[in-house]
């Protein structure tokens, strides 16, 4: 494995300028030994702008390549990691596919295309002696290293996962309603540059659902059968709450990814809620370690077997540097998908009918729902990250998952090929 040695900067080229990519270029000048040396965007000029919005000086501006081919910049002979953060699933595996080959570490930002074709994608990047990366400072590697650290410690995790804001009602929200429920006017959130589609998958549901799945694929840990239940939940009632429902918790079985709602079911808000952080849930091996729970401080359940500890925050692409750093110096992930064990698939938002174009995450048309993946291959599901640019051939009805054969063929290419990869390599446990 090419690593970089510490006496030597590590060269990162990263795909996509967007809100991440401009939070981990904020602090890229502030970190010893990192150089950006190429960004790629489908708006260079954009892209070159961002820079200076973020702090960038004309002189680093100046010494950095800008593209518009994520794919180019993934072969350049003077990239040593690259970070894919576009947040398009097709592409981000393309990417990926581009960067393995010519002997690059990834780390992906793009959660979506580690739901798509992740655990394909890290085999790949292991029989190519290189790194495949989730991308520390988003939560699903944040927990993922809550998830190994408990086991590390001898602890049997329960539950771990997220916290968001959510009611039912909000799987049905589209990008024309979406800022009513952030308290902003469509032109006060154009102003800030924000993605009406990305802020909508966030609230929709589908963000939850694909960063579960990506836990679930990175840890082991199992999903609901029928989506997540995002129940109301501050930190002070994690371990009572995300407890298995047999000994009075609400989840299904033990060792389960879940998301805990900021907001109560009508809509008032939850006591010290959880909604910018991560959280797991841990059992304790026998009565001594229980009993340290409590004095020690930790929030444990009635019978004091169960405690939580949690992030209250996380700061995405500002704490990006981690992964970069680990990848390229020491050849280790900050969370790495092995089985293909949750996958988030496409729930109409309404009556879909035939003739009518999907139009993917966050869009008027579907949200992703998390699903296991044995469940997803089994009945024929179609993934979310397919759900963009296929036409609707059966009518499908609001609430109903849609699958594949509702669809005009999903057009081949590298993407399908490494889901099928991905679909092989399912958790029999």
């Amino acid at each position: 494995m090419r690593l970089v040695a510490a006496d030597k900067p590590v060269r990162a080229g990263l795909i996509g300028a967007g809100k991440f990519g401009a939070m981990f270029l904020s602090q890229a000048p502030h970190a010893p030994g990192l150089d950006v040396v190429a960004i790629a965007d489908l708006n260079p000029d954009g892209a070159r702008a961002t820079c200076g919005v973020v702090g960038w000086d004309a002189d680093r501006v100046a010494a950095t390549a800008f593209l518009d081919n994520g794919a180019e910049l993934a072969g350049r002979t003077d990239v040593d990691v690259v970070i894919e953060a576009t947040g398009d699933p097709i592409a981000g595996v393309t990417h990926a596919l581009a960067a393995i080959a010519a002997g690059k570490h990834v780390v992906m930002v793009n959660v979506e295309a580690d739901v798509l074709a992740g655990p394909a994608l890290a085999k790949r990047a292991r029989e190519a002696d290189v790194v495949y990366t989730m991308a520390y400072g988003d939560q699903p590697a944040l927990v993922a290293e809550l998830v190994d650290w408990a086991r590390q410690c001898g602890f049997n995790v329960t539950a771990a996962g997220k916290g968001t804001k959510y009611l039912p009602a909000f799987h049905a929200v589209t990008p024309d309603t979406v800022w009513d429920h952030y308290g902003l006017t469509s032109q006060e959130a154009e102003a800030a540059g924000m993605n009406p589609k990305m802020f909508n998958s966030f609230l929709d549901g589908t963000k939850s659902a694909i960063e579960m799945a990506a836990i679930a694929n990175a840890t082991g840990l199992a999903v609901p059968t029928d989506g997540l239940a995002f129940p109301p939940c501050g930190v002070d009632d994690l371990a009572q709450k995300l407890r298995p429902a047999a000994i009075g918790g609400v989840l299904e079985g033990d060792g389960m990814v879940e998301v805990v709602s900021s907001l109560e079911r009508d809509g008032q808000p939850v006591d010290r809620d959880l909604r910018w952080g991560v959280y797991v849930v841990i059992e304790a091996p026998n009565a001594y370690s229980a009993a340290c729970f409590r004095q020690y401080g930790l929030n444990a359940d009635e019978t004091g077997r169960f405690a939580a500890t949690y992030k209250p925050f996380h700061l995405i692409g500002m704490e990006l540097n981690v992964s970069v750093f680990r990848t390229a110096r020491d050849g280790q992930a900050t969370g790495m998908p092995d089985k293909f064990r949750g996958d988030v698939v496409a729930v109409a938002k309404r009556d879909l009918r035939a003739g009518e174009i999907l139009d993917g995450e966050g869009g008027y048309t579907v949200y992703g729902k998390l699903v296991p993946a044995s469940a997803s291959v089994a009945k024929g599901w179609l993934p979310i990250g397919f759900a963009k640019g296929v036409r609707v051939i059966n009518p499908v009805m609001a609430g109903q998952t849609v699958r594949r054969s509702d669809l005009e063929a999903i057009a081949e290419g590298g993407a399908a090929a490494l889901r099928e990869e991905t679909e092989a390599m399912l958790d029999p446990s």
